[in-house]
């Protein structure tokens, strides 16, 4: 079969994105009205996952494991779902990946430990640009390749841990081993490219910085409803409690 063929349930998003919608689709998360009052009692966002804090529960987070709920999903909602793309509402092609269950059910070998083989982790390394993926836009970062391709190898499972089981420090939140692999994984994917969506880049530091400053960037991951990042899981109390933190201290380039 050809390649373009195999790999094409998922790179067919991201050619629509790219050539009908430069930059993500939905409404900007920067720019919006005051928090709604919300009488559900579930703070909703919206998206496939719903909210709430990161699964795991009192499950210690191992350094030698890739944890899907923590680290897998935040890239592919960051990276893959925008309006007109891979998500529970427009199921580009009848691919969603806004949970673990739909990739199982919509991406073909997404279980196979063959890199090659396997259609999550074949088109993020191809050679050819129209192929690779994201369409149109720098490849993945080698770090975020890597990682799903550890969490490949180590079996595809459906697993989450407790980030901050036990005391939450706040004494030590920097911005290059907290903050920025946090954005990376959780913001970049909208807010980046020539067309960041809502005109907001969050690709260095000195645009980090920016929107922390200002208090935009605490404000979006701390509201009960519409809150960043745009449809997957709010982040976590002692994740916000951090980034407060980092804030509080100047917002430091340390």
């Amino acid at each position: 079969m050809h390649m373009r063929a195999v790999v094409f349930p998922i790179l067919c998003c991201i050619f629509f994105v790219a050539v009908l919608f430069p930059s993500c689709k939905h409404d900007s998360i920067f720019n919006v009205e005051p928090d709604p009052t919300d009488t559900t009692g579930t703070g909703g966002n919206g998206g496939g996952n719903g909210g709430g804090n990161t699964g795991g529960n009192g499950v210690l987070c191992d350094p030698d494991s890739v944890y899907f709920s923590n680290q897998i999903l935040p890239i592919l909602i960051s990276n893959c779902t925008q309006s007109g793309c891979h998500n529970d509402q427009d199921r580009e092609d009848g691919v969603v990946l806004t949970s673990y269950q739909n990739l199982m059910l919509s991406v073909e070998d997404v279980n196979s430990p063959d890199l090659g083989e396997n259609h999550l982790t074949r088109v993020l390394v191809e050679d050819d640009l129209e192929d690779r993926m994201p369409f149109g836009k720098p490849p993945l970062p080698q770090e975020q390749i890597n990682l799903i391709n550890r969490w490949v190898q180590q079996g595809a499972r459906n697993n989450a841990c407790n980030e901050n089981a036990g005391q939450c420090d706040t004494t030590n939140a920097k911005f290059s081993s907290f903050v920025q692999p946090l954005v990376q994984a959780r913001c970049q994917g909208c807010h980046s490219g020539s067309s960041p969506q809502g005109g907001i880049s969050l690709t260095n530091y000195t645009d980090i910085k920016a929107v922390a400053n200002n208090g935009k960037l605490y404000d979006v991951v701390t509201r009960s409803s519409n809150w960043m990042p745009k449809g997957g899981q709010k982040l976590d109390d002692c994740t916000t409690s951090k980034l407060k933190a980092w804030i509080d201290a100047g917002a430091p380039n340390n």
